[in-house]
């Protein structure tokens, strides 16, 4: 069993020294301070909300040892967060309440409040530091709080974004398995099967997969470790050979204008920007939906937060919930973009030997890599790109670091020259738009490890067309983009 860091963990002597810190909490005016605080619930149920947050701030200044007053600093800092959407305006009430109430058992939520607040706000692994002391702050003063089965997720997630796949996987079982039953059972043992995956268990992913669809089977994660179990049994241990469907979907033909790119949305819909009307579109069921403004000249785009597609060109950024691009400075030649787990946007340019970091907050920093020709997401664990002057595909971590490397032509009956596209199915598989060498045009698909799983060339498959694009879908299959042809074709 692994003991966190000490850092991670107050000393011993604190337990001493908690009752004389904290505020003790007596009967002072007791029946003034339920009133007040029962008026402000009143208030906050009628959204009426400055008469709400006025009363509990006078129940703090009138009874600060009243047993309603850490209710009050938790109500407020509850309204920063949910309703005003100000998570920094919430930390002062936090801070009072670890402070003054750390006897109370609202210091527990608090505590987990303020942890999670304060990992939302780190933007490397590094940062978390602070967040995971709050994390295990809960585990040591109320280990029967109802606030340890999150702790102890999040602690999971922490050390899962630090890349230590073995203490991640410690706390995500504790998790499911002390609380078992809890809404957060599900989400512990999905992430525990990914895990496993990382590690190189994937017998005991499929397990776990197997065994959350059975014990969770109408939670969220049930639906989404379903069909992450099929994808893998699909593509890792069955490996049947592509094959072409034809045009898709089914019936379908010259209905698109020019489409070029092809991405997958967090909903499992096809995303698609379609060249000669200069937009993006959602394929959903079997209908096209305009996302977004048009945007000329995109050459790489995204689905980023709350469904919302971003698309890059040389004019820079185009969000949809922004009113003007965002520049991207020299970056002119852009071959590939994704999003990592901090919100932080990746950009590759095939003029440019480093991809570039784009945060928010600051001026972007760059990251040494080889010139990548392509690049794409690994689920939020790293990204992978396509190195054609190198003739290599590089698994990178989250830091950007090499992780695997696999060469050009690997595994392979002969070895290809370039990558046009990648693509990426969040459950550990990656495709390669191939080109060139003795291979010829064609599809690889690739494992986690970046050993080789289904190939096939278009020659192979009757594939007669300009394909520029390729994206996985939630059943195993491969969708190409032909812009030749106007259609998008499946192999399964």
């Amino acid at each position: 069993m692994f003991a966190p860091s000490p850092w991670l963990r107050p000393p011993a002597a604190l337990f001493l020294v908690l009752p004389a810190l904290a505020l003790p909490i007596q009967a002072q005016d007791g029946d003034l301070a339920e009133r007040l605080y029962r008026s402000g619930e009143r208030a906050y149920g009628a959204k009426s909300y400055k008469e709400a947050l006025e009363t509990w701030a006078q129940l703090l200044q009138t009874s600060p040892r009243s047993e309603f007053a850490p209710q009050a600093l938790l109500r407020l800092a509850h309204h920063q967060v949910d309703v005003e959407r100000k998570p920094e305006a919430a930390m002062p009430f936090l801070d009072r309440l670890r402070a003054e109430y750390i006897t109370t058992p609202e210091a527990a939520e608090g505590l987990l409040l303020r942890g999670s607040l304060l990992a939302a706000r780190a933007r490397r692994p590094g940062e978390l530091r602070d967040a995971m002391g709050e994390f295990n702050r809960i585990l040591d003063l109320f280990p029967k709080a109802p606030a340890c089965a999150e702790a102890r997720f999040r602690l999971g997630q922490a050390w899962r974004d630090q890349e230590q796949w073995g203490r991640a996987l410690q706390f995500y079982t504790e998790a499911f398995r002390l609380h078992a039953g809890s809404d957060v059972a599900p989400r512990a043992m999905l992430e525990t099967a990914e895990v496993l995956d990382r590690l190189g268990d994937l017998p005991g992913c499929l397990r776990m997969l197997q065994r959350l669809t059975a014990e969770a089977p109408r939670s969220p994660e049930a639906q989404e470790a379903a069909w992450r179990l099929a994808v893998k049994v699909k593509h890792r241990l069955q490996k049947a050979p592509l094959r072409n469907e034809g045009p898709w979907p089914a019936g379908r033909t010259k209905w698109l204008k020019t489409p070029i790119l092809l991405a997958t949305a967090p909903d499992g819909d096809l995303l698609l920007f379609q060249n000669d009307l200069d937009r993006a579109f959602k394929l959903h069921q079997n209908e096209l939906v305009p996302q977004g403004p048009p945007a000329p000249g995109t050459r790489a785009f995204i689905a980023g937060p709350g469904g919302t597609v971003w698309l890059l060109s040389k004019n820079g950024l185009l969000r949809e919930d922004a009113a003007a691009p965002q520049p991207l400075g020299s970056l002119t030649a852009i071959s590939g973009a994704a999003l990592d787990r901090w919100g932080g946007l990746w950009v590759a340019d095939a003029k440019t030997p480093a991809l570039t970091v784009f945060s928010g907050e600051g001026a972007p920093r760059t990251v040494a890599s080889p010139t990548a020709n392509a690049l794409a997401s690994l689920g939020g664990s790293g990204f992978v790109i396509a190195a054609d002057a190198d003739r290599k595909l590089l698994y990178l971590d989250g830091e950007g670091q090499p992780r695997v490397v696999v060469p050009y032509g690997k595994d392979l009956p002969a070895a290809f020259r370039s990558v046009t596209a990648l693509a990426t199915d969040g459950a550990g598989q990656v495709a390669a738009l191939v080109d060139g060498g003795d291979f010829g045009e064609g599809v690889v698909v690739f494992g986690p490890d970046g050993a080789v799983l289904r190939h096939a060339t278009f020659k192979a498959l009757g594939i007669s067309g300009r394909i520029t694009s390729l994206a996985l879908d939630r059943s195993g299959g491969v969708i190409l983009c032909d812009r030749r042809n106007d259609l998008l074709i499946r192999l399964n």
